[in-house]
This record gives structure tokens, sequence and C-alpha cells, in this order.
């Protein structure tokens, strides 16, 4: 066992000889290295980060916030914005001009300012480039990591080869799958949210390591106690009416208008019925003319005690998209006491028991949707399978997407070295 004054000579040497060293040493040896690892000075890359509001903005910001906590370095590359974030302060940032996304005017991508990141990631000495989206800042980090010999890892996250076909672009499937192949490829470590993300990457043609990096949910903002009995009068409801919940972004590729004709056909066969979508975006117009009467209520984008409020009012949560990575919402859903009507993967997949705490439909059957959403059972039965539906999440905090993200991080290090 080497003596306190031997561990502190190790701690003070550079970085990646320490790596070297424990490929030597005993296994005791390692067991005390591992405990005193040194930490990574980590440049993250991202071209969406809040206040913007989406389950990759989100999820980096908690997963950047708890590799802080562990004392690592984050240097944030990222396009400006009009509003800022205050929760999480970087140890470094790097802001580029934004430009708006065509047909997404809440989101924005990064422009390719190529002195100013080689100069932020040269002034940070980054051990690794962690890029969490493919666009043109993406692509210029990728460039940059790759000329400095730095190592690089990516995240995938939105499968924008999928959502062309929503958008009437569906002649850019193959090249965009062509695009993102080669970007992944050229990187060391690719990071996905689920095992389905990783099999379709596989089949993509992405042969570079994948590493599934799970979600989580913070159970303090998300749990039945936030339920509101105010909400529910504002909603119209009384305690016999089944609120059913969707949030999420406005957007064709998330199949709301399932929903609506679900909601609607319900409504027709005099069920006590209602259906509360909270959310924003390019959809929201075409989906409010689909409800003439105005029989559903559109809240608009919440946030913080707000959107906790709305999924613990709900008595259950219905998502019919069927183009996720993983889906968060299901997650805090979940934790928010709720059933969950969607379809039978992702993280649905992994934390969903068909008819015990939630319904999981085939993917490929929106009829079988539909019918489930008129087939729904009393609202005792609702809050027994949402209890069930929080108990089954209860583990599924951030602390191990966390620990998952910084072993993938050390592990990619290490092999370069």
């Amino acid at each position: 066992m080497p003596s306190t004054a031997a561990l502190k000579r190790q701690l003070d040497m550079p970085f990646r000889f320490k790596f070297k060293r424990v490929q030597k040493e005993s296994v005791q040896e390692r067991t005390v290295e591992q405990l005193i690892r040194p930490k990574l000075k980590i440049a993250i890359v991202t071209e969406t980060w809040p206040p913007e509001i989406n389950g990759v903005a989100l999820s980096l910001m908690h997963l950047s916030e708890g590799l802080q906590q562990q004392g690592h370095k984050i240097l944030l590359i990222r396009p400006e914005q009009s509003h800022s974030y205050s929760r999480f302060q970087p140890d470094q940032e790097c802001l580029v001009a934004a430009h708006k996304i065509p047909k997404y005017p809440t989101l924005q991508f990064g422009r390719p300012q190529w002195n100013k990141v080689a100069k932020a990631i040269e002034q940070f000495q980054p051990d690794v480039v962690h890029i969490v989206t493919e666009g043109p800042l993406g692509l210029l980090a990728l460039q940059v990591a790759k000329m400095k010999k730095i190592a690089v890892s990516s995240g995938f996250h939105s499968p924008f080869q999928e959502f062309s076909r929503f958008f009437d672009l569906a002649f850019l499937v193959k090249p965009i799958q062509h695009y993102l192949r080669w970007f992944h490829n050229n990187t060391d470590l690719t990071c996905v949210p689920s095992q389905d993300t990783a099999r379709a990457l596989k089949a993509y043609g992405v042969t570079c390591p994948i590493q599934v990096i799970s979600r989580g949910v913070d159970h303090r903002l998300f749990s039945p106690e936030h339920r509101s009995e105010n909400l529910r009068e504002h909603w119209g409801v009384d305690s016999q009416t089944k609120v059913l919940l969707y949030v999420g972004r406005l957007s064709p590729e998330k199949e709301i208008h399932v929903l609506i004709e679900g909601y609607l056909q319900a409504r027709f066969q005099q069920q006590a019925v209602q259906l509360v979508i909270v959310g924003d975006g390019p959809d929201r117009e075409r989906l409010q003319q689909l409800d003439p009467e105005q029989q559903v209520i559109f809240m608009g984008n919440l946030t913080g005690q707000r959107l906790a409020e709305a999924y613990a009012s709900s008595d259950v949560f219905v998502f019919a998209s069927r183009v996720e990575t993983f889906g968060n919402v299901v997650l805090e859903a979940m934790a928010s006491g709720l059933p969950v009507l969607t379809y039978d993967y992702a993280c649905a997949h992994a934390y969903v028991q068909d008819q015990l705490s939630g319904w999981l439909l085939d993917i490929k059957d929106e009829l079988g949707f539909l019918q489930r959403m008129q087939d729904l059972p009393t609202i005792a039965q609702l809050h027994l399978m949402g209890q069930q539906a929080r108990m089954q999440v209860k583990d599924a905090g951030w602390q191990r997407p966390v620990q998952q993200f910084e072993q993938a991080l050390y592990g990619l290090v290490m092999s370069e070295n």
C-alpha cells in the first residue's frame, strides 16, 4: 500500500502519466488509484442549452452539473442566447453567434467560428471534447479536436433523419443518415440514451464504440405531492373526469394529432375525459385547427413547479411519438404518479410494465393506441397504476447517469494514452 506522501506525489503528476502508471501497478494500488483518480477537463459542445425547453438541453445540464460536483472542470461551447440560465456555471464558456433553425424558431444552431472555438479549446486544454449535437458547431469542434489530437466523444440524442419525414423533406433522409454515420464514425465514442438507439445506430452503420448513458428524473420536483385541485378547477374538471396529459414539443414528428383524434372520439362517446397539452412548437396552429370546438386545453410551455403541478394533477400520460431516442417525459410522468400509454420502445420499454404501470403498444399499432384511449379504466384504477409507476422509477435519479458518463469518459481518455 503506498504511503500518504506517495499518493500525494501521484496526484501532483501530469494527468496522462498517471493513467500509464495504473496499468503497471498492483490490484491493491489500482484500487487506491480509482479512489483518487484525477479530475477531467471536459469541453462540452452543444447547440441547445437551457432555458431552451427540450430533453437534450435539460439532460445535458444535469450531466454537466453532476460532473462538476464530482470535481471535473467544464468548458461549455454553445450559441449565445437572449436569456441567461443561472443554475449551472461552467468553469469556462465560449459563446458563438446563433441562428434560428428553419421551422423551429425556438431552437438555434451555432455559427462555426473557428478562431473563437479553437482558442477556447487551446486555453482550456481539455482531456476530452464531448460533442452533443452534430450541427455546424459540432462539426467544427470535431475538426478542432482531431487537429489537436484530443480524444473526442459524441452524443446521439435526436434522430434528425427521421424528423425530416414529417417536414415534407423525405428526400433528405438518406443524405442526413450518411452524414450522421460519417460524423459518429469519426469520433472515438458515441453516447446514446437507450439500447434501442444503440441498435438503430449500428443498423445505420455506425461502427465506433457505443455507450448507453441513461437518463434520470428529479423526484423532488416530479411527485404526486404537487397535485393541485385549483389547477383541475381551472381546467374545468371534477373528481370523476380523467385528465389525459401530453408534455413535449408541438411538432409533426410527435404525432399529437393521434392524441387529439382519440380524445375527440372518447368525448363523442360521452366519456368524462379532458386532454391537456403542455408545450409549444411549429405544429401548434395546425393542431388547434383539428379541434374546432376548442375542447383540448393548450397550456403552452411550462417549467418548474407549474410543470410539476400539471403532471401531478392529471390522471394518465399519453405519448404517441415513435421517433424518440429516450423520452424523458415518460420518466417525469411516472415519477409524478401517472400511468403511461405509449409505444413499447426506448424509455417506456425500460420502465413501463404493460397493464401494471401503463400500456405498451407495438410501435406500428396506431389503431391499438386509439382503441386503448377509449378503454381506459376507472379513476381509482388509474391512480393505483400511477402508484406502481412511481415505484418503478424510484431509483431512476441522475446519480447513475452521471456515473455512467464519467466512467465512459475515463475509459475513453485511458484508451487514448
